[in-house]
């Protein structure tokens, strides 16, 4: 490569000019410098993959000469010599100091780079007994070692380091995306294939028991009903397999407010009635009553059902079931929607109420209203039957009241 390239031609240059000089001693050039421009060129060739080869390579020159240094000072209080030379410096430390550089930075193992350490730190205790063994030399030594070698390996070592918690930064962000996605997608899963198969299965239940159909039909519809409740428990698995039980539930509700919802249901045969109470409706009510709905279509069909939304009360209560439930008991929709309400700052209740089931969540505070607030709801245009609201029927209105009123005093209280 060019920077490859660029790098040997300097590397080269000031290999030579450590050197004898040519025009004046070429025999002297030819045994010394040329073999130091074949160790460059080794280590320029093996040292994009193989750094630290490239530091063994380089290491006849390395900072072995102590005439030059970054600084001099004066050790006379303690060593005869005063002109100590500290952090020798050769032309070609700047290259063996970015080969340290590299080392640290891309190689993964630290036993290699330690045994090329203590291989460097033989070749320079060995030199300086060679050079007359003074104390000054070692101090050179020393720092030559420390600032060529190892301050440049540890600043490789603390990029690399901080470049992987980077990517595991990234990476775990990613996966927490990756995770959210499936929440929100199993989310919508059960809140709306769910609820609109348990609607389908509430319309093939009320075909089965309509008069007037022949048996062919009648036993039509009750398959029908059958593979919407068959539809149901696969759809609950794959949304098994979507959601982490670590994972908060997602808060986001379906862009429908409660009197569509409501609407939505009794027009497919449910007999709903709906008490939506004056002031803001909390953001988690289209949550709740969809749950609510869909528990009641699935495990009690045909059962009346009543709605009941304030601003810190959210009631769906279903009466016994008139026809065979269309689905299995153990799904996930209740404990999502507890998750739910817990992170709101609420709580939920659910349970049999008399001789049917009542889902209730209470909040602390109002939330967000619903787009779209109403005082009734009322089927869609065309649609009759089955399908109409019935009446608030007044036993349970009574109740209603009744607790509502406790609530209060214990509040006020």
């Amino acid at each position: 490569m060019v920077s490859d390239l660029l790098l040997w031609a300097g590397l080269c240059i000031f290999v030579a000019a450590m050197g004898p000089d040519p025009s004046r001693d070429l025999a002297g050039f030819a045994m010394v410098t040329v073999p130091r421009l074949g160790l460059a060129t080794v280590a320029v060739l093996v040292g994009r993959r193989y750094p630290l080869a490239a530091l063994v390579v380089l290491l006849p020159l390395g900072p072995w000469q102590f005439g030059e240094g970054f600084a001099t000072v004066d050790l006379s209080w303690l060593l005869p010599r005063r002109d100590v030379k500290i952090f020798p410096l050769l032309p070609t430390s700047p290259f063996i100091m970015w080969y340290a550089y590299l080392t640290g930075r891309r190689l993964a193992g630290t036993w290699p780079a330690l045994a090329a350490f203590c291989l460097i730190v033989l070749v320079g205790v060995t030199v300086v007994p060679a050079r007359g063994g003074d104390l000054s030399l070692w101090v050179s030594m020393a720092t030559g070692l420390v600032g060529t070698y190892l301050v440049p390996y540890l600043l490789g070592l603390l990029r690399r380091r901080l470049l992987q918690q980077r990517r595991q930064a990234r990476t775990s962000a990613e996966a927490q995306a990756r995770l959210r996605e499936r929440a929100r997608i199993a989310r919508e899963m059960h809140d709306s294939l769910g609820h609109d198969l348990a609607l389908i299965a509430v319309r093939a239940a009320g075909l089965e028991l309509a008069s007037g159909l022949a048996p062919a039909q009648v036993q039509a519809a009750g398959e029908l009903r059958i593979a919407a409740a068959d539809a149901t428990d696969r759809l609950r698995e794959i949304i098994g397999l979507l959601r982490e039980d670590s994972e908060a539930a997602p808060l986001v509700p379906v862009r429908e407010d409660v009197p569509e919802l409501v609407g939505r249901a009794a027009a497919s045969g449910m007999s709903i009635t709906l008490d939506l109470a004056a002031g803001p409706v909390p953001g988690l009510a289209r949550a709740v009553v969809q749950e609510g709905l869909t528990n009641a279509a699935k495990h009690a069909p045909g059962a009346v059902v009543a709605v009941s939304v304030g601003p810190h009360l959210v009631r769906v209560r279903n009466g016994p079931p008139r026809s065979r439930p269309t689905a299995r008991a153990g799904g996930l929709g209740l404990a999502g929607l507890r998750e739910r309400v817990r992170l709101a700052g609420g709580t939920l209740t659910a349970g049999p109420a008399g001789d049917g089931f009542e889902l209730s969540v209470t909040l602390p505070q109002a939330e967000e209203p619903d787009a779209r607030p109403a005082r009734g709801v009322s089927p869609p245009a065309g649609r009759s039957g089955v399908g109409d609201l019935q009446p608030a029927q007044e036993p349970l209105e009574r109740d209603d009241r009744e607790r509502d009123r406790r609530a209060a005093d214990q509040r006020h209280r």
